[in-house]
């Protein structure tokens, strides 16, 4: 444990003997004390977290235990703090989002558009050309596209010479069934609408979700590491596992940097960007996860849903936007005699809707599902890569929400399933740590 938190512990405990805290102060530094226990837990050791909790609008909690920076090589420990910069894999894509419905509200996007005339070719599946990809498709994840092709490409790579008529990845990125009737998750999606939004804006990608989203909102960080400033690169938190390469994981052994780590090697701009043509290839920018944000930016964004859109006092996006969002576009059918309507990743993905996860409360007696808490229905998106795991959810019936990063993970997740969800136990705990302390008292 970090003595920094030892002694805010001790504090805490020789504040309860004196019963000065209030019983909300009591019920946070209790919940600081499960959460430490979490990543202290000897068989999955987590190195870092950030976690916040919204009951009925408002935080009632935000806390952050463990390393930004693990201690290695004569470099000390930095703890995480409320300004630490998360790389918060596909979380980001809600973010994206945000920054399309925007163009939606601005009459520069229309949901149900075929994306081809603004991409400059014709974007088919080749065996069933008479189906238009349209952004509606491409949020639901019932576009047809896989990754299997590849997720991100750097230039001078283009997505009509990937996914033309003749294009490079066209014979194997795309799935077996057609656009609409089977739901696949697919990060490529996100580099087509990133191509899209540059098109219909007339902007980078990267600056422009500065403009529709990030500075808006107060959001720190971007998309860009390379554009931050000393400070905000000093805060960005490196993300580990215990395992080197594709080793197995010792859960005794060191932590090792997987991506991040820039005191090592300080992050590099956007390569060929001089001559770059504007919705040529959106991937480039990392619109599938590779936005950097503090878990209190996420707060910000889970309290404007919760607000139906609205932000400061102003509308960010309009209650029919949220609402659209909030709306089903698949649910996961398996018949007996028929073949399942999507892949449900193991069972974690149940049902989705424009762009975020509903998490409906269905879970196998396997414990493979949806079930983050029981009872909960809730909307929202999970992130997993290089050993982070984050999440950003939100309950619009009750006014509750959670947001939170892990900067790493100690043991194999694979070994550590859920009990009552597809999650990795470590992560349903603290879904369930979270979502106890918002509904408290409610």
């Amino acid at each position: 444990m970090h003595e920094i938190q030892r002694r805010q512990l001790l504090a805490w405990a020789a504040a309860c003997a004196g019963g000065s805290l209030s019983l909300p102060a009591l019920a946070a530094e209790s919940l600081t004390q499960k959460l430490q226990s979490l990543l202290d837990d000897r068989e999955c050791p987590l190195p870092g977290l950030s976690a916040l909790v919204i009951r009925r609008g408002e935080v009632v909690f935000e806390g952050q235990l463990g390393q930004r920076v693990m201690a290695a090589e004569g470099r000390p420990a930095l703890p995480v703090t409320p300004d630490t910069l998360f790389r918060i894999a596909s979380v980001t894509k809600l973010v994206v989002l945000l920054g399309l419905m925007r163009l939606v509200e601005a009459g520069r996007i229309d949901l149900d558009e075929d994306v081809s005339a603004r991409l400059g070719f014709k974007l088919r599946h080749p065996r069933f050309a008479e189906v238009a990809i349209t952004p509606r498709l491409l949020l639901s994840h019932r576009s047809g596209l896989t990754d299997e092709g590849g997720l991100f490409f750097e230039l001078p790579a283009t997505l009509q010479g990937l996914l033309g008529p003749q294009g490079s990845i066209a014979a194997k990125a795309w799935g077996a069934q057609a656009p609409g009737r089977f739901f696949q998750y697919c990060n490529l999606n996100y580099g087509v609408l990133a191509s899209l939004m540059e098109v219909a804006a007339g902007q980078r990608f990267d600056r422009l979700m500065q403009q529709l989203v990030l500075d808006p909102l107060g959001m720190k960080g971007g998309f860009d590491a390379s554009a931050f400033s000393p400070d905000q690169l000093a805060q960005v938190a490196v993300l580990y596992r215990k395992r080197t390469g594709e080793q197995a994981y010792d859960t005794a052994g060191p932590w090792v940097p997987q991506v991040d780590d820039f005191s090592r090697e300080p992050p590099k701009p956007f390569k060929g960007l001089a001559g770059y043509q504007l919705g040529s290839n959106g991937t480039l920018f990392g619109p599938q996860g590779r936005l950097r944000v503090r878990v209190k930016d996420l707060g910000v964004i889970a309290r404007m849903l919760l607000n139906e859109g609205r932000h400061g006092g102003q509308a960010f996006l309009s209650p029919a936007s949220v609402r659209q969002m909030c709306s089903e576009h698949w649910r996961f059918e398996a018949k007996a005699a028929e073949p399942a309507n999507g892949d449900n990743l193991g069972g974690l993905f149940q049902a989705w809707g424009l762009g975020l996860q509903h998490f409906i409360d269905r879970s196998s007696a396997d414990g493979r599902g949806d079930r983050v808490y029981p009872g909960l229905q809730a909307w929202g998106h999970l992130g997993f890569a290089y050993g982070l795991h984050s999440g950003l959810l939100i309950d619009p019936e009750r006014g509750h929400a959670i947001a939170y990063a892990i900067s790493g993970e100690g043991a194999d997740p694979e070994k550590f399933r859920g009990r009552h969800s597809s999650l990795p136990l470590f992560e349903e705990r603290l879904q369930q740590l979270l979502w106890a302390h918002a509904r408290e008292a409610t």
